[in-house]
């Protein structure tokens, strides 16, 4: 496939970079756009490939990648380095390769630069070849990519759901949230989420299928708003938030409930985090919780596409996705994921083709 580039030439490369290590919130005057050149070329003797990115993902772990390293921090995500392209995961097309698993116009997702061409050494697990593109390619940084991955591991693997159970999903309009309570639904199980906005709540009741959800910013008392929402209690809780919400969950939780931790994106931008009060209900219900990593089961992301794709193609999922359109609006697009500004999984679109 010709990509319309000429292998050598010297282009013009937009890049988004990180002015220096945030704290508390990220704003956008964190961020720099430039613009350098580029060889479309990759090194001699390497096993690289130059890829022209086409989109990019926004995801809320990229906040603990903004920060100063920290020796103390068990993240396994590495900071991002001032004055150099912030890193995410990415849909891309090959333009040159010296890698023996990729050609010329073949396509991949994984990390890569946030610019318009990035040079990477393709490493398992971490970059994936595009096979199906009968899909929009933006999938892949979606419900086919690394968020898609997330919630079917953290739902089917960690969960270990029944038929019949009771479902909570927190931050439940996101790029993760809309799948795990679609998932749950397919299941049988009773789907209850939470988001911070009507449209939000609107799009978890009508467009996703979930059997209820509120609004948690009009609710004075956490605890009695699921209690409200579950009135025998909650078997699965799918967290993506912490904080008070946990508190009030923990509450709420049946004997024998099970826990998934993906994300608390309420402490990420503060300096101490909040406690949990409520952790003796642990005890007394045996509740099992359990954080994961989807880079853990990525051994899985094959049986996953098995799975999934025939359930896009058939309209079985609904998936939303939250558009920017250039580059330029990237540090716009990543800020406001902190401030709950998106509807739907967030995607920069870089170049269409």
């Amino acid at each position: 496939m010709s990509t319309g580039l000429d292998s050598g030439a010297t282009v013009t490369n937009k890049q988004v970079i990180l002015r220096d290590h945030v704290s508390g919130f990220p704003k956008e005057s964190d961020f720099d756009f430039t613009t350098t050149t580029v060889q479309l070329r990759v090194p001699e003797g390497s096993n690289s490939v130059l890829v022209k990115n086409l989109y990019l993902s926004c995801d809320p772990y990229m906040r603990s990648r903004m920060g100063k390293p920290d020796p103390s921090s068990a993240s396994p995500a590495q900071s991002f380095a001032p004055g150099k392209p912030i890193i995410g995961f990415g849909v891309s097309r090959v333009i040159e390769s010296a890698h023996p698993d990729y050609n010329k116009g073949d396509l991949l997702w994984g990390f890569v630069g946030w610019e318009e061409y990035s040079v990477i050494t393709p490493i398992p697990n971490v970059h994936f070849k595009i096979q199906d593109t009968d899909v929009p390619l933006s999938y892949y940084t979606g419900i086919l990519g690394m968020p898609g991955m997330t919630a079917y591991a953290g739902f089917y693997e960690i969960c270990s759901p029944k038929k019949g159970e009771t479902v909570y999903v927190s931050a439940a309009s996101g790029a993760v949230g809309q799948l795990v309570g679609q998932f749950a639904k397919m299941m049988g199980c009773y789907v209850v989420g939470s988001a911070g906005s009507k449209e939000k709540v609107d799009l978890l009741k009508n467009k996703f299928g979930f059997d209820d959800a509120f609004n948690y910013k009009e609710e004075q008392d956490l605890t009695a708003a699921l209690k409200r929402c579950f009135p025998k209690g909650i078997d699965i809780y799918f967290e993506n938030v912490g904080g008070k919400m946990l508190d009030a969950v923990l509450l709420n939780m049946n004997p024998h409930g099970r826990i998934a931790v993906c994300g608390m994106i309420s402490q990420y931008n503060l300096k101490d985090h909040e406690g949990v009060h409520n952790l003796s209900s642990i005890i007394y219900k045996r509740i099992r919780i359990q954080g994961f990593a989807v880079f853990d089961f990525y051994e899985k992301y094959s049986k996953f596409l098995e799975f999934v794709i025939p359930c896009i193609k058939e309209g079985k999922i609904a998936y939303v996705e939250d558009v920017a359109e250039g580059l330029e609006k990237g540090p716009e697009a990543l800020v406001g994921l902190f401030h709950g500004k998106n509807v739907g999984k967030q995607v920069v679109v870089v170049a269409h083709e």
